[in-house]
């Protein structure tokens, strides 16, 4: 008895482990430093060339400018060194200090340009922890407080002091709300990533047991059968199904189904048409098995199982070589005659799910002679235009092992982006 070779199993792309995810750039303190840096240079070459903005102190205005550029740099350095970025906070907490020498240089309590402070703001509070809010807090007090210690003689009049109180309040009051909308984003987005886990974890268990429906190998059948199979799906849980088995008159049974769409839902029909038709072994007419599985898969007006219509191949082939077999809309299965002709095996039934009515067809196979059945996703490997069948053709006149038929599809079908499940079936009576 000759068994099929081990890529008879399922064989699937989406096996391969995941790609790991690409490390981290850390460039958003560089982007985020660019535009405050940016902003302080242009409101310090704006004050300067323009008659109307006041320029009270340039020195202290061109080193809150130097200061930007230096905290610029610092974050390149993270882009290189990734693991300064523990001390990102540093950059944002050192703008304040600048926004202030800036504040002071260009008229202080007359600057224009305090609203650069929000930014700052913004960058701490936007992450997770309370603590955040406290921080652009205590920032704000030493962009606005820092006259104080660059003047150390200046007085605070009531009414400046009232006006500093409500400044800090609304920016603190502004990095609250930044600080709450992150908090609530950060938790839906957590509540998001276990629901993807799960489903994931579920599709994972779905492709597992859809791979353990399918036969590993030749070893239950008759010796006179020599078979291959592959599944390539396009999603992680196909549409796609083969199956063989013996059948209690020595022969042996072969199916191929495609359902109408992709994955899990797909998936979960595929089985219950292969449950249905495994379970017609003793009826030799593989026309009935189409028939219990309508009857099976019907769940009266309203049938959604119906909506997601399955193309079907069935075929039972004796001990001496009698071949009987119904095709259900599917059309895509080959017999490779011993004189080195190909004829297609079709019929002009509807698929199951949509049709009612199948009738079986019978031939008689001669040693050597084998079937092909393949769903409609290899046509896809062809081109997908309306001559692919015949470039398909082609192609099996150019290979006349079965083995050879199967490795080759598969490989086709790895290397392409394809959109449908590719899967082939093959076998061959030697009349043994």
């Amino acid at each position: 008895m000759t068994q099929a070779p081990p890529w008879t199993r399922v064989r699937r792309s989406g096996n391969a482990p995941s790609p790991r995810a690409p490390a981290p750039t850390y460039w958003e303190p560089l982007a985020k430093q660019a535009v405050v840096a940016g902003l302080l240079v242009v409101a310090a070459v704006t004050s300067a060339a323009v008659p109307w903005l006041l320029v009270t102190d340039p020195v202290r205005m061109w080193q809150g400018v130097g200061l930007a550029l230096v905290l610029l740099a610092a974050s390149a350095l993270m882009l290189r060194w990734p693991a300064l970025r523990r001390l990102e906070l540093i950059v944002p907490i050192g703008d304040f200090i600048a926004i202030g020498l800036l504040r002071f240089g260009t008229g202080d309590t007359q600057s224009v340009f305090l609203a650069i402070i929000i930014l700052p703001v913004i960058w701490i509070a936007a992450g997770p922890g309370r603590w955040r809010v406290l921080v652009p807090l205590l920032g704000v007090c030493i962009t606005l407080l820092l006259p104080l210690v660059l003047d150390a003689g200046r007085n605070i009049g009531a009414s400046e002091f009232v006006r500093l109180l409500i400044a800090v309040l609304v920016y603190a009051a502004a990095g609250a709300v930044v600080n709450e909308l992150s908090r609530r984003s950060l938790q839906r987005l957590d509540i998001s990533q276990r629901r993807r886990r799960l489903a994931e974890a579920e599709v994972t268990q779905a492709a597992v047991v859809q791979r353990s429906l399918q036969p590993v190998d030749g070893s239950e059948l008759p010796s006179s059968f020599r078979v291959a199979g592959a599944c390539v799906p396009a999603r992680e849980v196909g549409g796609d199904f083969y199956d063989w088995y013996a059948t209690p008159d020595g022969g042996a049974a072969f199916t191929l189904g495609d359902v109408m769409g992709k994955g899990v839902g797909a998936g979960m029909i595929a089985a219950a048409v292969r449950t249905v038709i495994r379970s017609s072994l003793e009826d030799p007419d593989p026309a009935e098995a189409f028939h219990r599985t309508a009857v099976g898969l019907n769940t009266g007006p309203t049938d959604i199982i119906g909506a997601q219509f399955t193309t079907c191949f069935h075929a039972r082939v004796g001990r001496d070589g009698t071949l009987r077999w119904a095709d259900a809309g599917h059309g895509l299965t080959a017999l490779r005659r011993a004189t080195g002709g190909i004829e297609f095996l079709r019929s002009g039934h509807l698929p199951i799910g949509v049709g009612t009515r199948w009738t079986g067809a019978q031939t008689t196979l001669q040693r050597g002679e084998s079937l092909i059945s393949v769903s409609d996703g290899v046509l896809d490997l062809f081109g997908g235009s309306l001559d692919s069948i015949d470039r398909y053709r082609d192609f099996l006149v150019e290979h006349d092992d079965i083995d050879t038929i199967v490795t080759d599809l598969v490989e086709r079908a790895e290397r392409s982006d394809r959109e449908d499940d590719v899967t082939v079936l093959a076998v061959v009576w030697s009349g043994d």
